[in-house]
């Protein structure tokens, strides 16, 4: 033993305070704690130790509830002591606190992180405790619907089980408990989620600097529908695609690979710390997209083992199993991994992973080094500063889309929209489609 590690700790002297040490590394891995060794690894000794052993084991079972070996050690006629903790299967408090041993350093655990320990240490996840007052009947129809066309894709669902009744289909998919739905069955099928679980969305924003934003959306509905969604309006409103031709036919090109923003999106749908009541957050830039969700890592993750973020170690099982069955995401360590080889595959940089703001924020950013093509790009203004690009962005989504709408969303007056509007239509990017009431807009490139 030459270093202090997670599993390791020295101590110089004998403090009460360090029974707190032994609850952080019962609640986690185990670990040892060296009485009378200093911090740069000397060997100095206690006095009275044998005594002090002797405190120590009565302390720990008295505060603690817990037995630990206390070995009196001997180095060169100095005496030392070392402290073997196991860890528990179940949660040790110090006086009602619960400290957790992470890497080389003692947290205690408060609010979610507490809330989550305590579920995992009892054999429960966050999105399997039941909803008494969430009923059957309460869920959307075409959740169901929508699931079922995807398992049947994926051929991971049993054509009979997929022709059963939903009731029989939540069941099939554990989304029950005592006849009670789970916290699962109100992400994944009821039509408002944030009914239940507040936070249960996704915000996504266009931003011209890291403070200014230029315009946002927020995607609603059911986990199922918010991929879904969260990807569609990524494509059509946020993300600028150049266009090449292969002989005749035209084709476009994203910055990103859509497959690898598709994992990223769904990555933090499935491992989102629902609990918290914070949505899953996008912030797209001129050429580079941060896609955020709530939630710690759990303790034996790191980002030098991120490919461990997989359906077999989620934080919501329960929703990752669905998605697996859905045929939405992989199975074993596909997730980080694929979402990396999809980038460096078209030349681009690997990912930026960070998890210094509370969650998991991955970062795609463009290949410094390579030059921009210049072939021609969409004229839409998906992420253009322009007036004029951002009224195209909103009329691509939204044909009958109002002028007060317009200047609303856009924040300009109704004025400068009517006069953009002209000049539009006059450059022939858009005609209008029908009268003024009643009739919609045409974005013709």
């Amino acid at each position: 033993m030459t270093t202090e590690n997670e599993n390791i700790e020295w101590k110089e002297t004998w403090r009460d305070e360090y029974i707190k040490w032994i609850c952080g590394f019962a609640n986690a891995q185990g670990g040892i704690l060296i009485i009378g060794k200093s911090d740069n690894g000397h060997i100095i000794g206690l006095s009275e130790a044998k005594k002090l052993a002797e405190e120590i084991s009565n302390k720990v079972r008295d505060l603690l509830g817990i037995m630990v070996d206390v070995n009196l050690m001997e180095d060169n006629g100095v005496q030392y002591l070392e402290i073997i903790v196991d860890p528990y299967p179940y949660p040790i408090n110090y006086k009602g606190q619960y400290h957790y041993r992470s890497g080389s350093t003692k947290q205690e655990l408060k609010g979610n992180a507490l809330n989550k320990f305590i579920l995992q240490k009892t054999g429960k996840h966050w999105d399997s405790i039941p909803l008494s007052y969430l009923k059957a009947e309460e869920l959307d129809a075409s959740a169901f619907e929508l699931f079922r066309k995807k398992a049947a894709k994926s051929k991971r669902v049993d054509e009979d089980t997929l022709n059963e009744s939903n009731d029989h289909l939540l069941s099939h998919l554990q989304m029950k408990e005592n006849g009670l739905l789970k916290r699962a069955a109100a992400l994944l099928f009821h039509h408002e989620p944030e009914k239940f679980i507040t936070g249960s969305y996704v915000k996504i924003g266009f931003f011209e600097t890291e403070t200014e934003l230029i315009y946002h959306d927020e995607i609603h509905g059911n986990l199922f529908q918010q991929a879904d969604r969260t990807m569609d309006m990524l494509l059509t409103k946020y993300m600028k695609a150049k266009i090449s031709y292969e002989g005749i036919n035209r084709v476009e090109t994203f910055n990103f690979p859509e497959g690898a923003l598709r994992e990223a999106v769904i990555n933090a749908i499935v491992h989102k710390e629902y609990s918290s009541g914070i949505p899953i957050q996008i912030k797209v830039f001129e050429n580079k997209i941060r896609i955020w969700n709530d939630g710690q890592l759990p303790h034996d993750w790191s980002l030098n083992n991120l490919f461990s973020i997989h359906p077999s170690k989620p934080n919501n099982p329960d929703v990752a199993n669905a998605f697996f069955r859905a045929g939405m995401i992989e199975s074993w360590g596909r997730g980080i991994e694929k979402i990396i080889d999809l980038c460096v595959s078209v030349g681009l940089p690997k990912p930026v992973f960070d998890t210094s703001n509370g969650g998991l924020q991955i970062e795609f950013i463009p290949n410094p080094e390579k030059k921009e093509s210049k072939v021609k790009e969409k004229t839409s203004g998906k992420t253009s500063g322009k007036t004029s690009g951002k009224i195209i962005s909103i009329l691509i989504i939204n044909p009958d889309a109002t002028i007060p709408q317009m200047a609303e969303q856009i924040g300009i007056s109704e004025r400068s929209i009517e006069r953009n509007l002209q000049n539009l239509q006059k450059d022939k990017k858009i005609d209008r489609i029908g009268p003024a009431k009643g009739g919609h807009w045409n974005v013709i490139e």
